[in-house]
């Protein structure tokens, strides 16, 4: 069974790679994913097919590459903190994820990213 850091750099992987189509099989079927920073408003996803969705909007969009990651673990063996940036261009965007892996899945995160700043280069 995988490590949530384990889970967390195999997500990480797959945005960097811009292989988004498999990445909502990282997540649980009844996944919760709070990102408060999304502009205009926050969002909630429910459930895997929520998040496929999600991602499916990014797919051929954007090119995201994670650097200087540091995964910190918590006393809770299934919740861990990641801190990254994404290199996108000559701009980098720093992020926050908080997850809670169980049997290998995510079944619950809160993504902190600059939402704001990754909206307007896709526009």
């Amino acid at each position: 069974m995988s490590t949530p850091r384990e889970v967390f750099q195999r997500l990480s992987d797959g945005i960097g790679s811009g292989d988004w189509s498999g990445l909502h099989l990282l997540y649980d079927e009844n996944a919760d994913v709070t990102i408060p920073f999304m502009m205009p408003a926050a969002v909630r996803i429910h459930g895997r097919e929520q998040v496929r969705e999600h991602f499916a909007r990014f797919d051929g969009q954007i090119s995201l590459r994670p650097r200087d990651v540091r995964v910190y673990e918590t006393t809770d063996p299934e919740l861990i903190v990641a801190e990254f940036d994404y290199a996108v261009g000559d701009r980098v965007l720093p992020n926050i994820q908080v997850l809670r892996v169980r049997d290998g899945l995510i079944v619950e995160t809160r993504d902190y990213h600059h939402h704001a700043a990754l909206a307007e280069m896709m526009s």
